[in-house]
């Protein structure tokens, strides 16, 4: 294996979910349909997608171990700020990684989102 080509989040409700990273966090929706929901990021430098269930998920919890990282232009201080003003509250704190300043987002099943300014 020599590179990653897409991920695939499951989420338990793609509507909320999809309003979540469109309306809360700015992603651009490049295609959907009814089991999935694909974004864009970054004039679709990246992208990934959300999906119903590919296996009854009741009584799991999603998101555990789940990372997924983004390298943005705007300085993570001012997205941070920016996310907080749309109401988001699962924003945390500021943090010098190896690989740049960042921040994380949970989103509404608990799967870490990253932002970071690249070194």
């Amino acid at each position: 294996m020599r590179q990653l080509t897409f991920a695939s989040l499951q989420v338990k409700n793609l509507e909320a979910s999809k309003e979540f990273y469109e309306k809360k966090l700015g992603f651009e929706i490049g295609t959907t349909n009814p089991q999935a929901c694909v974004f864009k990021y970054n004039q679709g430098e990246a992208s990934f997608a959300i999906r119903t269930p590919l296996e009854p998920l009741e009584e799991k919890e999603l998101g555990i171990g789940v990372a997924i990282w983004f390298a943005v232009d705007e300085t993570v201080d001012e997205l941070r700020e920016k996310y907080i003003a749309e109401g988001i509250t699962t924003a945390g704190p500021l943090i010098d990684t190896p690989f740049g300043r960042a921040f994380h987002v949970k989103d509404l099943d608990g799967y870490k989102l990253t932002f970071l300014n690249a070194i």
